[in-house]
């Protein structure tokens, strides 16, 4: 309960802040609007239908690109995943793998998820292809190198006494070694899902297609409109959803496996 009545009064401070600053002048209202005017923004494309005389054809189309950008980044971030892993486990396990693939991982993986779109126009064009690529490519290297850290940071002494009781190698792998380094590929997990998320939003920014647009051609177009209210709710929205994401998803099960193998604080 503190820490909720903690979170809520730094926020209020936060809005406040902002409130004042924009009374005070300091910026053009253009370029930084009211709070009332981001939450009337958010408010109108979601909840406002208008009337019966003038309907508002904005209801609802912040919950449509919502949707529109989820199913992209659940795509890309569910193929990034199947890929990982295994290459994470080969690159672990094998030392050539390690020396070629990883160095590779590891450089990539400093790579600006921005850098993917000018390839992904190249090689797909205005596609989904194009949105599917540049995901994939921001979650498959930290999840390489995370999986293959938590394989190597396994403890030796579990190994070798599974090997004493009988156990053999996919018994280990599957038995030992995987239970054992699940904290930090969850770990590498919730950072392959923060580095796919911006790499769609890049993506989205760049790519304009038919097939839908998500948050990031929102936000590009509140840009274009010099409509800082959109801009700034699009903002608003995307950080609650990582934070959604990561308070519903990852949190609860870091906090499991690190109770489980006795490695909480």
């Amino acid at each position: 309960m503190k820490r909720i009545v903690i979170a809520l009064v730094f926020f209020a401070v936060l809005i406040t802040a902002w409130q004042f600053a924009f009374n005070a002048r300091i910026w053009s209202p253009v370029l930084v609007p009211s709070p009332k005017a981001v939450a009337l923004y958010l408010w109108d494309y979601t909840f406002n239908p208008g009337s019966a005389l003038k309907p508002n054809p904005n209801q609802w189309q912040l919950f449509f690109a919502i949707g529109i950008t989820l199913k992209r980044l659940l795509a890309g971030y569910a193929i990034g995943l199947a890929v990982g892993l295994p290459l994470g486990l080969l690159t672990a396990r094998f030392r050539p793998v390690r020396d070629t693939l990883g160095v590779l991982a590891l450089g990539l993986q400093g790579l600006p998820s921005v850098c993917w779109v000018p390839l992904a126009l190249l090689w797909f064009g205005q596609t989904e292809g194009a949105m599917l690529f540049v995901v994939v490519m921001g979650t498959l290297w930290s999840v390489v190198l995370a999986t293959e850290t938590g394989v190597r940071n396994v403890n030796p002494i579990y190994v070798r006494a599974a090997r004493t009781m009988g156990s053999r190698w996919l018994h280990i792998w599957l038995k030992v070694i995987m239970p054992a380094s699940l904290p930090f590929i969850v770990s590498g997990m919730k950072q392959g899902w923060a580095f796919a998320w911006r790499s769609l939003m890049a993506a989205e920014i760049f790519v304009s297609i038919l097939t839908g647009f998500g948050l990031g051609q929102m936000l590009h177009y509140g840009r274009e409109l010099n409509a800082m209210d959109q801009v700034i709710g699009i903002m608003v929205v995307i950080v609650l959803i990582g934070l959604l994401a990561d308070k519903v998803l990852f949190s609860p099960w870091e906090n499991f496996l690190h109770r489980r193998w006795g490695t909480s604080k």
